[in-house]
């Protein structure tokens, strides 16, 4: 813990805006380096235009590439591009069109200029697709749209990213995104000169450039997944953070669209983010769930707090952070089984009753509690929103939920709402359950603690050669051969997903009372340890060392 964490960022933690534009430009990615070389992870490629991982040269092969790909699936509809307010995202944005509209791709952009959070991307191929209609969403056949979304999500702000969402409007399968890096790298070993490019001038005043108010269509639509009647009526204070994010315009769009008593409470945006408290690094990283990113609102919901209700978003908006005045910010397991409890616990009745509950393997075990007591089908699936699509998409899941603050869940009619996490929905849930049950989340929280117990859950790194992670990402369960977990018999070891038996990636140990779970890092040479226990802090720390033991047993 860096002793700066949580304090305002001063002018030596803040990025020269035009050393990395110009970095983006100027810059040549060496394709033998596998670190300045196209790699998409569970959110597309990220990288930063200073260490030549994010330059145009990536941009131009990925679009392309993209174009290739869509085209191999009989995707010809329209793509729907949005971006989010790092600095890099501009031109990343601008470069794509370039490419899009010389291949002749038919592209809406925002009708404002403007930014667009990655839900509202994800909504309006959705919509595009079917749905809302009798017939529902469509993921084959002709004229179906796409989308790609302009952003390195919470990460800080020197960097750059760039994801796709096919037409079933969610992250991009692994299949996807595999083909599309490798295809990039081959572009940009051959030559990025080769791709076919239109001035952006040309590109704006294309016929293939279409205007979409990405913002309307969106903020109009949200009556159909949150009770807002109940949160004006109740007449709840909303105090909402963008964190200098794609969601500025739309928190105070939301407010007047639905009259309710909410207040932007910070509208700015600048690429440097200097009005940021830094992370639990000294970096500026815009993790709504982070106690030290969300200091400012914390702090200001400390005394007599001006808020019932406060949020905040990252960059692209598809996290989120809840502030209640009675226990500060929640932490994202905590408010992840208590959306559960309330979406499931009577608040939906338009849902299909076997609709079953989502969350990464990851997640807290509280979730798990939660799901018995309801009686509601656990979906447990491995790490990345992008296992969720098809049960949104049928509504055979009605919530999917990652430890990472990152849900979606149904319309009240039970249909798809979005397929990418949804930030600002979660967001106001949080304000709908302070509206229709009188008690905060939190204390909504502190019940479901007596019910099902405490517990105590924590991620750490451990160190690990790119060897050791290689391995650890492909372990057997009959490598583990301990039958105890810090003094608690083993009753399982997981190294595929209960609910889909995909390979997680790693390794997951579960007791009666704990569990961990520990996969390797893809941009560090760290493997990541998750874990829980519903016994005491101190049983925690025990069963992070006996993970790090039993990995390291089964690695040797």
């Amino acid at each position: 813990m860096d002793p700066r964490a949580g304090t305002l960022a001063l002018p030596e933690d803040l990025i020269d805006v035009d050393a990395v534009v110009g970095a983006y430009y100027d810059l040549t990615p060496d394709v033998d380096d596998p670190s300045q070389k196209v790699v998409f992870g569970t959110s597309g490629h990220r990288g930063s235009s200073l260490d030549h991982a994010f330059n145009e040269a990536h941009i131009i092969a990925t679009t392309a590439a993209i174009v290739e790909y869509r085209r191999s699936q009989g995707t010809d509809g329209p793509l729907f591009i949005g971006r989010d307010t790092h600095a890099l995202s501009l031109p990343a944005w601008q470069t794509a069109l370039e490419v899009l509209s010389a291949a002749g791709v038919d592209v809406y952009v925002d009708a404002r200029d403007s930014f667009t959070p990655t839900p509202a991307v994800s909504h309006a191929i959705l919509l595009h697709n079917g749905a809302s209609t009798a017939q529902g969403v469509r993921t084959t056949g002709p004229g179906l749209a796409d989308g790609i979304v302009v952003t390195p999500s919470h990460n800080p702000p020197r960097d750059g990213g760039f994801k796709y969402n096919p037409p079933h409007g969610g992250p991009a399968g692994s299949e996807a995104t595999s083909w599309i890096a490798d295809r990039a790298n081959e572009i940009l070993r051959s030559g990025v000169g080769a791709v076919r490019r239109v001035s952006l001038d040309e590109a704006l005043a294309a016929e293939t450039t279409h205007r979409h108010d990405y913002l309307v269509a969106y903020v109009d639509d949200l009556a159909t997944v949150i009770d807002v009647d109940a949160i004006r009526d109740a007449g709840i204070r909303i105090g909402a953070d963008p964190l200098g994010g794609a969601a500025v315009e739309y928190w105070g769009a939301i407010g007047e669209r639905y009259g309710l008593d909410l207040t932007v409470v910070n509208p700015q945006v600048d690429p440097r983010w200097a009005f940021m408290t830094l992370d639990w690094d000294a970096k500026i990283r815009m993790d709504c769930s982070s106690p030290y990113a969300m200091a400012s609102l914390v702090k200001a919901m400390e005394g007599d707090a001006p808020y019932d209700i406060a949020t905040g978003n990252d960059a692209d908006s598809d996290r989120h952070g809840i502030v209640t005045p009675d226990a500060g910010l929640m932490n994202p397991n905590h408010y992840l089984a208590v959306a559960i409890s309330y979406l499931y616990g009577g608040a939906r009745p338009g849902w299909p009753q076997d609709a079953a509950i989502g969350k990464t393997l990851v997640s807290s075990a509280l979730i798990d509690r939660v799901a018995g007591g309801l009686g509601r089908r656990l979906d447990e699936v491995p790490v990345g929103f992008k296992w969720f699509v098809p049960g949104l998409l049928n509504g055979s899941v009605g919530f999917g939920g990652e430890e990472s603050a990152g849900a979606s869940f149904l319309r009240k009619d039970g249909s798809v709402w979005t397929t990418d996490k949804d930030g600002i929905i979660l967001a106001l849930l949080a304000s709908e359950i302070q509206a229709t049950t009188g008690k905060s989340p939190s204390q909504h929280h502190a019940a479901l603690v007596e019910q099902h117990g405490q517990s105590w859950y924590a991620r750490v790194d451990a160190p690990a050669t790119l060897e050791e992670k290689a391995t650890l990402s492909k372990l057997s369960a009959d490598q583990v051969s301990a039958t105890t977990l810090a003094g608690e018999q083993i009753t399982a070891k997981l190294t595929e997903a209960p609910s889909n038996g995909a390979a997680i990636g790693g390794l997951k140990v579960t007791t009666e009372n704990a569990w961990f779970a520990a996969r390797p890092s893809g941009t560090e040479n760290v493997y990541k340890i998750y874990a829980e226990s519903f016994t005491s802090p101190e049983h925690l720390a025990e069963v992070q060392e006996a993970a790090k033991a039993l990995v390291g047993e089964a690695l040797a």
